[in-house]
């Protein structure tokens, strides 16, 4: 990590001086390891999910269908979940869930947020498991592997980067607020067009943020954790892999709307 600077002081008063460095460093390549293997397994759990979800939900029996989405055939399962006011509750779950770990991971341990976590990756899938009745297979496996280059790219470039990319913390926060009310809006107008502003500005804020977030965590660590360490270290790697885990599945949906061949 040669851009460390060996000698800053902590935001808890104490200094890191030279002696630390190697201590800092290798403890910063552990941190970060553990939040991309958070971030991996909740990616996973979410694609399990969504495919669990996914199969249970179609049939091929056209006369026991409870109803027909596309070109598929529902299970009363299915129809529960895609077609029946049911649906709602798990569009808006992962959405509840999130804020709540967000705004209680300081009072959490660091079991019960890793444990909430997992809950809503889990949840998360059964909200996207809907992609798989609306696009190609083939489609939904090309772009995440294009999801997975492009996060892998940005996140590396946030890391290794000298440039200092704090400032750009407010401008990709006003952008994202902007892609909220735009696709609240959209919900009325169902506008081809501003959906596809939408996906193009929002694929640009998520790739903003993912180089962001992961220099923000990277130095969250050696100003903060490595002084800490412990239970603050664990819960903070917990939230930096929730945050990554957002962009990552922000920016596959985006780039599927923009990829993706339909069903």
């Amino acid at each position: 990590m040669s851009d460390l600077d060996r000698n800053y002081v902590s935001p808890f008063g104490r200094a890191a001086g030279r002696v630390d460095a190697a201590a800092v460093d290798a403890g910063l390549r552990a941190y970060m390891l553990r939040i991309y293997n958070y971030m991996s397994i909740g990616l996973a759990i979410t694609g399990l999910a969504a495919l669990g979800v996914y199969m249970a939900a179609v049939t091929t029996d056209q006369a026991g269908a409870a109803a027909r989405f596309g070109n598929a055939f529902l299970t009363p399962f299915g129809y529960a979940m895609y077609v029946s006011p049911l649906k709602w509750l798990f569009i808006l779950a992962p959405l509840v869930m999130v804020f709540a770990i967000s705004a209680g991971i300081n009072r959490l341990r660091p079991a019960t947020a890793q444990m909430l976590f997992w809950v809503f990756s889990a949840l998360m899938g059964i909200s996207l498991s809907s992609i798989f009745l609306v696009y190609t297979h083939t489609s939904i496996v090309r772009v995440f592997f294009i999801t997975a280059a492009t996060f892998g790219a940005l996140s590396l470039y946030g890391y290794t980067t000298k440039r200092d990319m704090s400032g750009m913390g407010s401008f990709l926060f006003m952008g994202l607020i902007g892609i909220i009310i735009a696709s609240l809006v959209n919900l009325f107008l169902a506008s081809s067009m501003l959906q596809f502003i939408v996906s193009v500005v929002g694929v640009l804020v998520f790739a903003g943020l993912t180089a962001w977030d992961t220099q923000r965590l990277k130095n969250d660590y050696i100003y903060g954790y490595a002084a800490e360490g412990g239970e603050i270290a664990e819960k903070a790697a917990i939230s930096g892999a929730l945050s990554l885990y957002l962009n990552f599945i922000n920016l596959f949906t985006l780039l599927l709307q923009l990829l993706g061949q339909r069903d």
